[in-house]
């Protein structure tokens, strides 16, 4: 016998139907719905009974997208078969914020994975290493806010000059990152962000090198909900933030020596929130989630993550990172960045028709939390 229980909603009708499939659920006819079929998972292992689901525009508490349980009263082993430490649920809190300024509250927290492991989430930062200096102000709501990248240039104080070499040509960069970045060249610290998440704000720096060098990037998408890569947004208490680094480095005569784009390297060693483990795959180095679902719900924390171990030497120059898959690119609509004055103030540089910087990040700029990027300036 087909069961039919209808719960009303502020924004959204669900069906749910018991021992039978139905989509015929519609939302209010002011606003838009992708219906999505969810199956209830009674013993949390990830996989859902196919004879009981739910379609929804939002995925409901104790319900996956993968109806292939066979048994939803006993826990199968994970359908994960990837290389990296798996986490569940909300991480412990260590640090309340780092920047009490900040429109969002930058915390830091701990995870223990399925493995016994402790992962420090979003990221182990050197926020508060009073050795890693912070990067001058390009454009910063609580700093400096300059209108144009020749203003700020006129601007930088030389003591704020990063010295790698005593012989070397000194080199300036110009970056927008989406949250924070800490800067390495040839693994000398260089800079890092002044805001960990947001207001946006955007960098100048200058270093005196000699080529070759290699720049090296840590980057943190930051994240509300600890260890589940979510924040509240848009109405959605999980609304899956997104990343995105645009950099432009010029010599000492003003010609440009690097731009970011798909010919560097990049690497992801935080994903979240994966709503069901057997979306992920690996194909060498490269971790895919493009199947995995990056919808808002009101309620992911029973939502995993993904971990993987950094290099320990990933900022030297002389870190192999053949291996690594190459960066993937953004435009700047995808990270939207068009009404934010850290970034349109400096389209000069950044959007250079004979020098145009792209977006970049690894292949998923919204799952992707923790990632490290590299390029070589021979």
């Amino acid at each position: 016998m087909i069961k039919f229980l209808f719960v009303s909603m502020s924004f959204s009708l669900l069906c749910i139907v018991l021992s039978a499939s139905f989509s015929s659920c519609e939302r209010d006819e002011n606003s838009e719905c992708e219906e999505i079929t969810y199956y209830e998972d009674v013993d949390g292992d990830g996989l859902g009974n196919p004879d009981v689901s739910i379609t929804a525009c939002d995925q409901p508490t104790g319900y996956v997208s993968n109806g292939s349980d066979g048994d939803d009263s006993i826990a199968n082993a994970s359908p994960y078969t990837g290389t990296a430490s798996v986490t569940q649920g909300l991480g412990s809190k260590t640090t309340s914020n780092l920047f009490e300024n900040g429109q969002r509250i930058a915390e830091l927290g701990v995870i223990t994975s399925t493995d016994n492991k402790e992962w420090r989430v979003p990221a182990d930062v050197n926020y508060t290493d009073n050795s890693f200096p912070f990067a001058p102000d390009l454009y910063n709501p609580y700093g400096d806010r300059y209108t144009s990248a020749s203003s700020a240039l006129s601007a930088f104080d030389e003591n704020n000059i990063v010295e790698i070499d005593a012989d070397g040509e000194v080199v300036t960069g110009y970056i927008f990152a989406d949250n924070y970045f800490e800067l390495y060249v040839n693994g000398v610290k260089v800079g890092k962000d002044a805001i960990p998440f947001t207001d946006f704000n955007s960098h100048i720096v200058q270093f005196k090198v000699t080529k070759p060098f290699s720049i090296a990037f840590l980057l943190v998408d930051w994240e509300e909900n600890l260890g589940l890569g979510s924040e509240v947004s848009g109405g959605s208490s999980y609304h899956p933030g997104d990343g995105g680094l645009v950099a432009v480095f010029k010599d000492n005569s003003g010609n440009t020596v690097a731009t970011t784009g798909s010919e560097w390297k990049a690497q992801t060693f935080y994903t979240s929130p994966i709503q069901d483990l057997s979306c992920p795959s690996e194909e060498g180095n490269l971790r895919i989630t493009a199947n995995c679902s990056t919808a808002d719900v009101s309620d992911g924390s029973k939502f995993y993550g993904l971990h993987w171990d950094i290099p320990a030497n990933w900022m030297n120059e002389d870190f192999d990172d053949s291996a690594w898959p190459m960066a993937t690119t953004y435009t700047n609509s995808t990270i939207g960045v068009n009404n934010k004055p850290s970034y349109t103030n400096f389209t000069d540089v950044f959007d250079d028709s004979q020098d145009d910087a792209e977006f970049i990040w690894s292949s998923n700029v919204i799952l992707d939390n923790e990632v490290i990027v590299r390029y070589r300036v021979d």
